[in-house]
């Protein structure tokens, strides 16, 4: 991380007779004032990466942006407009700015954690640039949360929140299931939240439900359901690449009974998968318009790995930032995990894994970033910039990827004009780069600063709470 040296960072006092004679010399018509732009802040010498459009990168340079009531005020290029007297000036030439990210598979635990433990847990995520979440598995608590951050009475990421989620054990019947929706739907959630071992006529109900309503729904795909049922049924979302495998396997080698999708489960498919599926099923997805969220890192940590607790905490020292008590429970769930796979099972499925998220990639399926943090080694904020690397790695453009977390984000939940880019109107939910992400997407954690909600965090200042986050649990 490196921390941006802002060449001004202060109250405009307006230009001095000399400085207003050399703008004059070089406007059309000497005399003629600047156009004067108001507002709370204003980035002035910026470089703009608006994420506006599907045509490419575009890059705007030398660019005043003004941010008044938590949205942006104006754009336009520096050199053609003069800031208004008592705006927060940030001159910050040499700089990158551009939308907030989201993580679209994120959770806000309850108990065990304490009221501090949230509140540092949703610093987290708006310290690396996160400035938007979709949680999953919620409840009802949450939305006094998500009332709070949207008031700017605490820091922290905008919260779509989805429901609690509806599980096989708990929902045993399509009358329970359409009750639920109906329920879900009323009480404020933004998703309905789908988990396993639901049976195929109580998902039904729930998709039915659903669609009547006019409510998404998505998560998990049951395994009695399977991933061309969810696909049919209009499931907005498909998380975890969940059944992606077994939808390769041809129906007359489908076992009887659904083998589970961890990879003591999927070992038994492994010989009947049919990889030249692999176009259909992206086919498929594109064409229903199903949303996938992949959270690949957390999956090759958590389900398929290959390394020791041991080894992730050396090379993962941002779980200074969690509980300690959070981090044993993760260290143990690791190593039993370890102690009990086929090494060699785990390897094969996170690169069938890996194939199916670049085919979907290449073949115009719409995907959106997740990591399902807080969760194994996977930490708020952080895991985003493992999760981005990672699918850079599989040939995917910086740009591409960047799209997922901010553009795609605002299209999934029809929302293209409030935020997921930078334009006239939309949320002040801003990260500042010193370097180019385009060029480079560990670029994405070189910040200057973060702005969330129309509230300015500089650099130093997230430091500073993380060093305090890291002292409290003993980092």
């Amino acid at each position: 991380m490196f921390t941006a040296r802002l060449t001004h960072f202060g109250r405009r006092r307006g230009r001095t007779p000399a400085v207003f004679a050399m703008v004059c010399l070089m406007a059309p018509a000497c005399g003629d004032p600047l156009p004067v732009v108001d507002g709370d802040l204003a980035f002035v010498g910026v470089t703009v990466l608006p994420m506006s459009g599907p045509s490419g990168a575009v890059v705007l340079e030398n660019q005043t942006v003004v941010v008044a009531n938590r949205r942006i005020a104006s754009v336009n290029p520096t050199d053609t407009v003069e800031v208004a007297d008592g705006v927060l000036v940030v001159e910050v030439e040499g700089h990158y700015l551009m939308p907030g990210l989201a993580d679209m598979h994120g959770h806000l635990p309850g108990r065990p954690l304490l009221p501090l433990d949230s509140k540092n847990l949703l610093f987290l995520y708006v310290a690396n640039g996160v400035t938007t979440v979709r949680v999953m598995q919620g409840d009802r608590s949450q939305f006094t949360t998500r009332d709070q951050l949207a008031r700017g009475e605490t820091i922290g990421p905008r919260l779509f929140v989805g429901s609690t989620a509806m599980r096989g054990a708990d929902v045993t019947t399509p009358e329970q299931s359409a009750q639920l929706v109906r329920q879900y739907h009323q009480n404020g959630y933004d998703l309905i939240g789908i988990h396993e071992s639901l049976a195929r006529e109580v998902y039904d109900a729930a998709a039915a439900t659903a669609n009547e309503l006019g409510i998404p729904f998505g998560g998990h795909v049951p395994d009695t359901v399977g991933l061309w049922r969810a696909l049919e049924a209009g499931q907005t979302s498909i998380d975890h690449l969940d059944n992606y495998i077994e939808a390769l396997v041809p129906d007359e080698d489908q076992p009887a009974e659904p083998p589970g999708s961890e990879s003591d489960g999927l070992a038994e498919l492994l010989d009947l998968v049919d990889e030249t599926r692999i176009p259909e099923v992206v086919r498929a997805t594109r064409a229903a318009g199903a949303w996938v969220v992949p959270t690949m890192v957390l999956w090759e940590t958590a389900f398929y790995g290959q390394q020791s607790s041991a080894a992730l905490r050396t090379s993962r020292p941002e779980i200074r930032y969690m509980p300690p008590e959070v981090v044993t429970q993760w260290e143990r769930a690791v190593d039993e995990r370890l102690a009990s796979s086929d090494l060699a099972v785990n390897r094969r499925v996170s690169d069938l894994r890996r194939s199916m998220l670049t085919a979907l990639s290449e073949g115009g399926a719409p995907l959106l970033l997740g990591t399902d943090s807080p969760q194994i080694f996977s930490v708020p904020g952080f895991s985003m910039h493992r999760e981005m690397a990672l699918w850079v790695e599989l040939g995917m453009t910086p740009y591409e990827v960047l799209e997922t977390a901010t553009r795609r984000v605002a299209e999934y939940v029809d929302a293209t004009d409030d935020f997921g880019s930078i334009a006239v109107g939309h949320r002040a939910d801003l990260l500042l780069l010193t370097a180019n992400p385009i060029d480079d997407i560990a670029n994405v954690a070189s910040r200057a600063g973060v702005m969330v909600n129309g509230r300015w965090i500089p650099e130093t200042e997230i430091q500073e709470r993380l060093a305090a986050i890291a002292t409290t649990y003993g980092g």
